[in-house]
């Protein structure tokens, strides 16, 4: 569901995803705007909002436990469902090559350091075996990886 609601946002606020992890308790994405007009806050809004909401129906669905501790109260009275971490998360701008090449590499590097696995293409919820493949690994279950242009580093102004 949550990288149905990546590939939704992706489309709708003209976003290409670079690469990606997905965690048990985390999620990195490392995306390029396609037009000027791309605006990030939304584009997290549109993953957030929709999954956090059907998370949500799934637990009161099922009656699971979950949902009591994922409720909390905003003031007197008042709950709320808290799937995510309050804020908006960390965002950064990349201006090279390098830059962009070890956010890659940190990305796909969590599970192993998380000793989830021993080498980053068997962790299945990442672009790790994307990239290792060329772009020839296409794993439908995943989020559409679109890699970055790389001709972007080399335009001139």
């Amino acid at each position: 569901m949550l990288c149905e609601a990546i590939d939704r946002a992706l489309t709708r606020y003209e976003f290409h995803l670079i690469a990606f992890v997905i965690m048990p308790e985390h999620l990195h994405l490392l995306v390029y705007p396609t037009t000027h007009e791309s605006k990030i806050d939304r584009f997290l809004a549109a993953i957030k909002r929709p999954f956090s909401y059907r998370i949500k129906e799934l637990l009161r669905e099922q009656q699971h436990p979950l949902l009591k501790d994922l409720t909390i109260r905003t003031r007197p009275g008042k709950t709320a469902f808290r799937f995510w971490l309050e804020g908006p998360g960390f965002d950064r701008n990349f201006f090279s090559e390098q830059a962009v090449e070890a956010a890659v590499n940190y990305l796909h590097l969590n599970p192993v350091k998380r000793k989830l696995v021993s080498e980053v293409k068997d962790w299945k919820w990442s672009s790790a075996r994307w990239y290792e493949s060329n772009g020839e690994i296409i794993d439908s279950d995943l989020p559409t990886i679109h890699g970055l242009p790389w001709e972007f580093f080399h335009q001139t102004n």
